[in-house]
């Protein structure tokens, strides 16, 4: 019997077949292959996808769109904005056709679009349609500033910033998702459709569209983490945030742990029948299958690009305008937030110098990331924070021409963060708190030479599956700082061994068996009754 046919007899019945392992917390990482396939590919997943799909349309539906359009000189340019979501999703839908839906926050977006707000992406090889939503900056400022990123990402991040709830937030917060909703809804037009909505931006929305067209099959992946009961009670509308999560057939979590938070928070504040063993739970008679499904990266792609002839001249411009020929070279890429752990690692580098002065002079680090959130009072203080430890860092070691740390705020270009990947020689993750964190991967993906050392934050879903890297709590700046120090002296023969496994990891567990295994359970998953159709 197939997963696809196991997943679908047990939910089905609500009895689990013998075979069919259930997906439990410390169950970790899903590894192995779908339905024996060895590694999976584009084009592999094409077939799948296909096949599963027959005559349903695609939709991914997000905040953030995976191609900005801006206006240069009178002409239009486009851009690919940072961050894992797009990084994970838009290779999917080159593959997989069918529309994304988002909201279009780019100054060239609205002379790109056709009179149905819809431009076919990627401008330089079209292979799936961009639908555009448009929002006010009010509606802007309460559902994404407002509720979104000062409400629910503190609320899910363990950073010790307190989130801030306001009333006129949240119903902002609504007023959006009614309008993705009512968008969405234009688009299926009332046809068969598997809707695939991102994040915690859209909570709401798989509801919205269940109760208005109950054929929809509605899919959500959760890109941060779920926090425990005990803290997510302290949202004023979680029961609404719940149900409308709880609207989807299929709801996923990088990790386990993730899932037994949800159900837990299911169960105790709307009295959802939750069932452990199953991960099912029902909402008014309905399920809703809630799995892990740890997220990667297309790492055949990255591993050929960081060869290219661009990344190997980017290398030596790099190595001579930084003067880093003969350094030891440390590598962060993130975007600045107040979950990365930027300042420790900083405090933590000094510390390195600090108990290791023989590394003065001969260690570059190199921070790299685009600052994001800049209206948010906490993300101008984390700005704050970052330069008062570069400050104090360079500002007691640095000589002459040499600075332990150079500081790049920067939304680089991607063979600028390809080279640097290359160059390093050890990359550190110190998130506080994190869902995934792709950059750990991409740096494994990128080293074909199989050398470098990864330093891993425990707190990151990838440090389950990177259990190879070097794995220190970045609150300990100590133990930081000897992480550092065996980062930087491990032997050869140890790095490429720990490299070569991580690498046989991501390879195998890459981003087309995340998205494979997702779209057999999200469309084999459940076939619902039809319900009376609401307008909206």
């Amino acid at each position: 019997m197939s997963d696809g046919s196991l997943l679908r007899c047990w939910f089905f019945s609500g009895k689990k077949p013998e075979t069919e392992t259930p997906a439990r917390s410390n169950e970790g990482v899903i590894r192995g292959r779908v339905m024996g396939e060895p590694t999976w590919t584009r084009e592999k997943l094409r077939r799948l996808v296909h096949r599963e799909i027959g005559d349903y349309r695609l939709i991914v539906v997000s905040n953030r769109q995976p191609y900005v359009h801006d206006l240069v000189g009178g002409e239009l340019s486009y851009a690919s904005p940072a961050g894992g979501l797009t990084t994970a999703i838009d290779p999917l839908m080159q593959e997989c056709g069918g529309t994304w839906v988002a909201f279009g926050g780019g100054k060239g977006d609205l002379y790109a679009v056709d009179e149905k707000n819809r431009i076919q992406v990627p401008p330089d090889d079209p292979s799936y349609t961009l639908r555009l939503v448009w929002l006010t900056e009010e509606e802007q400022q309460g559902y994404y500033y407002g509720f979104s990123n000062q409400g629910l990402w503190p609320l899910c991040h363990n950073a010790f910033i307190e989130p801030t709830f306001q009333t006129s937030d949240w119903e902002t917060y609504k007023s959006v998702n009614n309008e993705f909703a009512r968008q969405v809804l234009d688009e299926v037009d009332g046809r068969p459709a598997a809707v695939f909505t991102q994040d915690y931006h859209l909570a709401l929305l798989p509801r919205l569209l269940r109760e208005a067209d109950p054929n929809i099959i509605t899919g959500q992946f959760w890109h941060i983490p779920w926090p425990t009961y005990e803290i997510f009670r302290i949202c004023p509308w979680g029961d609404q945030l719940l149900d409308g999560l709880l609207g989807n057939d299929l709801l996923g979590f990088h990790i386990g742990d993730h899932c037994d938070n949800f159900m837990e928070a299911a169960s105790r504040i709307l009295g959802s029948s939750v069932h452990d063993e199953y991960n099912l739970v029902y909402q008014n008679e309905e399920p809703t299958l809630v799995r892990p499904f740890p997220i990667s990266v297309d790492f055949e792609q990255i591993s050929q690009e960081s060869r290219s002839p661009e990344v190997t001249e980017e290398i030596d411009r790099l190595t001579e305008e930084m003067k880093l020929g003969g350094m030891i070279v440390g590598l962060g890429i993130d975007r600045i937030d107040y979950t990365k752990g930027i300042p420790h690692r900083i405090r933590a580098i000094g510390r390195f110098l600090e108990k290791y002065p023989e590394y003065i002079g001969k260690v570059v680090f190199i921070q790299a990331g685009v600052m994001s959130r800049t209206d948010i009072d906490a993300y101008q203080r984390l700005s704050d924070q970052i330069d008062q430890e570069l400050n104090n860092v360079n500002g007691r070691f640095a000589h002459d021409d040499w600075r332990p740390i150079v500081y790049l705020p920067d939304d680089l270009p991607a063979v600028t963060l390809a080279a640097l990947r290359r160059i390093a020689n050890f990359c550190v993750v110190s998130s506080l708190h994190d869902g995934m964190n792709l950059v750990a991967k991409e740096y494994v993906a990128s080293r074909f030479d199989e050398d470098g050392v990864l330093v891993l934050s425990p707190f990151t879903g990838a440090a389950s599956e990177l259990t190879d890297s070097v794995i220190v709590n970045p609150y300990a700046t100590e133990k930081f700082a000897d992480a550092i120090c065996e980062a930087v002296e491990m032997p050869y023969e140890e790095r490429h061994g720990r490299m070569v496994r991580m690498r046989s990891v991501v390879e195998e567990n890459n981003i087309y068996l995340w998205a494979a295994r997702l779209f057999v359970d999200l469309m084999q998953g459940t076939r619902r009754s039809r319900r009376p159709v609401r307008s909206f």
